[in-house]
This record gives structure tokens, C-alpha cells and sequence, in this order.
């Protein structure tokens, strides 16, 4: 099966890679040192002059943001709880569209991460790969000849990479079939976790396959793994979705009505918001909508991909803003999503 037959699975590719210099206490360490503080901002200075050399860069300082502002990088998925938390010293440099974010001084000196719609991680490897290097002139990376890059937890010795997918699998899900997979690609040193990392629940069924092992096999080796675990997945989630047509009438009609509520709402709250869009992107799948041409499905689930992330609360109250209590925005999600849907005209 061709790489193009998963685009109405896979939602987006990441990689992301650790680095810490040499000669730096790692940050943990730089948070407890009373002169910490300095060699931290010194890091933070030298790896900025280095990426505003190569593109356009939005710097955040994470000491100066406010609270609204880095929970709003937290929803995109371009900074991390772990980089909140180091704020005394920690900050970001985000490219200008938003596929590209480097964090200083969260549990490493550096995480660097890509993003790409899709899948296609060789090709985010390779636009990772360049950045590091590109960082690597200015200071030479801690490095053992025998463990590898040198990270803050083990976890992460060697290459220092993780490579995952984000796959829609609301098929594979409904049918019980995680269960079974999750084992399977377990005893390939794979993870399975949720939209937003570990810990977190599968919102709108989705799900990130990414490597757990980093020490031990080549970058080259540890995204064939991950590659080769995507399409079987994909394959499995393509052949459930076969399977669910036999459902008939049945199942169009409880899909479709959750477009007729996406539609018509008047107060939506998250939790539902995620399950109706997850039901209108399998149906779109599915091809139950006439308005849809054909070869422009993948696009249109992209379309309701990004929705989801505008409609997350610091993103609603960025939107807005001001600040919405609770009611307010499941009031504000509802107006701004019925005329979204109804904008997609998919009917």
C-alpha cells in the first residue's frame, strides 16, 4: 500500500532531538546553582544569535510571558509543561509558521523539534538534522563515544531522537483493535500515547506512535522502526473502516448527527467538541459527504485538525481577546465552530 493511502490517517510527522552542551551544568542542575541563572541566559543568548542567523525566529522568553501566552504555546504543542516550569531560566524560539520550535533549557539545553502535516519523517529528519548541525558550530554537544549524545534522562542517550506520527485511528479504537496493537509495537520499542504526549488521554482518537529507544540503533534504523509500525497501523485502521461500511445507515446516521449539532449548537463543551469533530473526519473519510470532491478529503480533516487547536481555551481566549470563563467559552467554541463547519460546506 502506497504512502499517499495514509493521508486520511496520518495527521502530522514529528522529530524531535535533545542536545546539551558541553561544559554546562544541565538544567536541573543550573536551577539549584545560585549562579545558575547566568550560564542559563548565556546559553539561551548563544543558541538565539545562532537560529536568527538561519531564519525568522520568534523568541519567547519564558521569565517575561505571561502565564496566557505560554499556556497558548503549550496548546500548539510548541513548548512543553516541563519548559513552564523551568520559566526562571527556560525560553523558545518558534519559527514564523509554527512548524519549527526550540526550547532552551527544559530538561536539556536544547530540544529542537519539526513539524509536518502528514507523513513523511524522513523528510522532517533531514530539516531537523540541518538546524542541529547548523546549532552544533557555535558549541561542541556533549558526547561519549560509547553512549552517545549525553541527555538529562537516560531515556534519551544516544541518538537522542524521537520520531512520531500522529495517527487518527477512530476506527481501530471504536472496533477494540488498540488493545491488541499496543503489545505488538511495545515489543518493537515503540510508545503509544495520546494527542498531547504522555499522560495524556487519545482526544478526538487520535494517537502518537513514537520510538522508546534511543540508545543502540542508528537514527536511519530508529525511523525505518517507526515507519514500518505507522503503516501497519494504518493499514489495520484502513481495512476497520471497511469493515464499519457494513454498518450501513446505522452508522452514517449517528455520524451525521454530529455534523447536524456541529451545525446548530449553542454551547459545546471540549470533551464533546472533540468527539463531534472526530465523528464529521470519519465520515469525511468514509465519503458519506456529497460536498466533498474526491482527493481533497485529507485537506478538508486537516481543516478540522487545525479547528481543534483554535478552539482549545488559552486559544479561545487569545481569539477573544479576553479571558472567557468556562461557560463563556463553551458559548464562544460553539459560534466560532457552526460557522466553521458550515463554511466547510460539506453537504
Amino acid at each position: 500500500m502506497e504512502r499517499r493511502s495514509y493521508e486520511s490517517v496520518a495527521v502530522s510527522s514529528r522529530i524531535r532531538l535533545a542536545r546539551n552542551f558541553m561544559d554546562y551544568p544541565f538544567p536541573g542542575r543550573l536551577l539549584r546553582d545560585p549562579h545558575g541563572e547566568e550560564q542559563a541566559r548565556e546559553i539561551v543568548r548563544i543558541v538565539t544569535s545562532q537560529l536568527v542567523r538561519l531564519e525568522s525566529f520568534t523568541p519567547y522568553d519564558m521569565s517575561r510571558i505571561s502565564a496566557e501566552r505560554a499556556e497558548l504555546l503549550a496548546e500548539k504543542n510548541l513548548i512543553s509543561r516541563g519548559l513552564i516550569n523551568n520559566r526562571p531560566i527556560s525560553a523558545a524560539l518558534v519559527s514564523v509558521d509554527e512548524s519549527i520550535s526550540v526550547m532552551v533549557n527544559e530538561e536539556d539545553h536544547i530540544r529542537e523539534q519539526y513539524f509536518i502535516d502528514g507523513f513523511d519523517l524522513t523528510r522532517a529528519f533531514e530539516r531537523m538534522s540541518g538546524i542541529d548541525e547548523f546549532i552544533s558550530h557555535t558549541i561542541p554537544f556533549a558526547y561519549d563515544e560509547e553512549l552517545g549524545y549525553l541527555t538529562a534522562c537516560p531515556t534519551n542517550l544516544g541518538t537522542g531522537l524521537r520520531a512520531s506520527v500522529m495517527l487518527f485511528l477512530p476506527a481501530v479504537n471504536r472496533g477494540g483493535r488498540m488493545r491488541e496493537l499496543i503489545p505488538i509495537l511495545e515489543s518493537k520499542g515503540l510508545t503509544v500515547r495520546g494527542a498531547f504526549g504522555e499522560g495524556s488521554g487519545a482526544e478526538g482518537e487520535r494517537f502518537q506512535i513514537s520510538n522508546e529507544v534511543t540508545l543502540g540503533p542508528s537514527e536511519g534504523e530508529i525511523l525505518s522502526v517507526v515507519e514500518d509500525a505507522v503503516r501497519i497501523v494504518s493499514e489495520t485502521e484502513l481495512r476497520e473502516r471497511e469493515r464499519m461500511k457494513e454498518e450501513g445507515v446505522a452508522l452514517k446516521d449517528r455520524l451525521m448527527r454530529s455534523y447536524g449539532v456541529l451545525c446548530n449548537c449553542c454551547r459545546l463543551e471540549e470533551r464533546e467538541f472533540m468527539q463531534r469533530t472526530a465523528d464529521v473526519k470519519l465520515a469525511i473519510a468514509l465519503g458519506f459527504f456529497k460536498g466533498v470532491e474526491e482527493g481533497t478529503e485529507a485537506e478538508q480533516m486537516r481543516r478540522i485538525d487545525r479547528l481543534a487547536v483554535a478552539m482549545r481555551p488559552a486559544s479561545i481566549n487569545h481569539l477573544n481577546g479576553a479571558p472567557l470563563g468556562q461557560e463563556g467559552q463553551n458559548e464562544y467554541r460553539a459560534e466560532y465552530t457552526v460557522a466553521a463547519i458550515r463554511g466547510m460546506e460539506l453537504v
